[in-house]
């Protein structure tokens, strides 16, 4: 598994690896405010696409993924809404259009978000078809109440994750197959949110209850390393036994066996300066929460990045490997944020 043509890695053979996060995209695909009707240049996908390009050729070794609410949030995400309800009358095939911009991003992974649920689960089935990348959720289930035969009931309605061989070159050039683990996650107050759309059909376990069952599992499956993508927020105030709690990224990012985590859902920066920082990374004087290192962008030790929302930011993970008692180990991790230049920076620079 750690073997490429037959040689094992020597003992403290380092490799590096760059994880990209999008996120919150909420179907901003152009640099384009479709309510104020006019070009904006600090979202869009289309533009986070530069910013992807220009962080993949820095480093020899990247891994590109998203974090939910692609599908849902401008007039563009509701008329491929209808678009696929004109599809399901006959008129012809369908891929949503964003879908099709992040299989030409080159995306490994994706998990979904809370808005993915907003247009049924016939349509999200159809929108996870249509990519050339897999999805991945751990804690939405499908619910006994179905009428389904016994041994398919509260079975995963979805891939709780994938293990991927990804080909990487360590700092002397060489070729070493390591095995990243990428599991995903969505609030439980979907079953809330969607009930319309949900209740029946699904059901939603907690966050960190369903990390504490899978992350074993996939280290036992040989996982070299596990990356969360999670759709949930940071809330300082969440403890290790709040049950179902929306924004569980604190408690998290304590699960053993998690080395990274991608993190979303409140359209917040993190690593930021600290004036810029969200209140929920702060106690009650205003003062940074213990184990939060905004230098490093860890929680507990665990690189961890949130990258706003619109397209409008990059989150970038970089890790290093090392080799060592037989297996890759990750001993160092950092994270950052790269923002769109908005048009004052750009003026200034001219």
């Amino acid at each position: 598994m750690n073997i490429v043509n037959g040689m094992i890695p020597d003992n403290n053979t380092t490799v590096s690896l760059r994880i990209l996060s999008t996120t919150d995209v909420h179907a901003c695909l152009m640099d384009y405010d479709y309510y104020r009707d006019q070009p904006d240049p600090s979202i869009g996908l289309v533009r986070t696409a530069a910013l992807i390009a220009s962080a993949r050729d820095e480093v020899p070794n990247t891994l590109l993924v998203d974090n939910g609410d692609l599908i849902q949030g401008t007039p563009l995400g509701t008329y491929a809404a209808k678009k696929y309800a004109a599809m399901k009358q006959g008129k012809g095939p369908y891929v949503h259009p964003a879908i099709r911009v992040m299989n030409a991003m080159g995306y490994d992974a994706a998990t979904l978000g809370n808005h993915e649920f907003n247009y049924g689960l016939d349509m999200l089935d159809d929108v996870i078809a249509g990519a050339d990348f897999p999805y991945v959720n751990a804690n939405v289930y499908f619910d006994e109440g179905l009428g389904l035969e016994p041994e398919e009931c509260g079975r995963n309605r979805y891939k709780p994750y994938v293990i991927l061989d990804k080909r990487c070159l360590d700092d002397a050039g060489q070729a070493h197959d390591i095995r990243i683990g990428l599991i995903g996650f969505v609030p439980p107050q979907i079953m809330d949110w969607d009930q319309a759309n949900l209740e029946g059909r699904v059901k939603v376990k907690d966050i960190l209850l369903s990390a504490l069952e899978w992350v074993p599992k996939m280290k036992e499956e040989g996982a070299d390393l596990v990356v969360a993508l999670a759709h949930t927020g940071f809330d300082g105030k969440v403890a290790l036994t709040d049950g179902n709690a929306e924004n569980a990224v604190y408690p998290l990012s304590l699960v053993p066996g998690i080395d990274a985590l991608t993190f979303s859902h409140t359209h917040h920066v993190f690593p930021a300066d600290r004036h810029l920082l969200d209140a929920s990374f702060k106690d009650e004087s205003g003062e940074l929460l213990p184990d939060i290192h905004l230098e490093k962008g860890t929680i507990h030790g665990i690189p961890a990045v949130q990258a706003g929302f619109g397209g409008g930011h990059l989150g970038v993970i970089d890790l290093s490997l090392q080799f060592r008692q037989g297996r890759w180990q990750v001993v160092e991790g950092t994270s950052s944020v790269r923002r769109l230049e908005k048009e004052e920076d750009a003026e200034r620079d001219t």
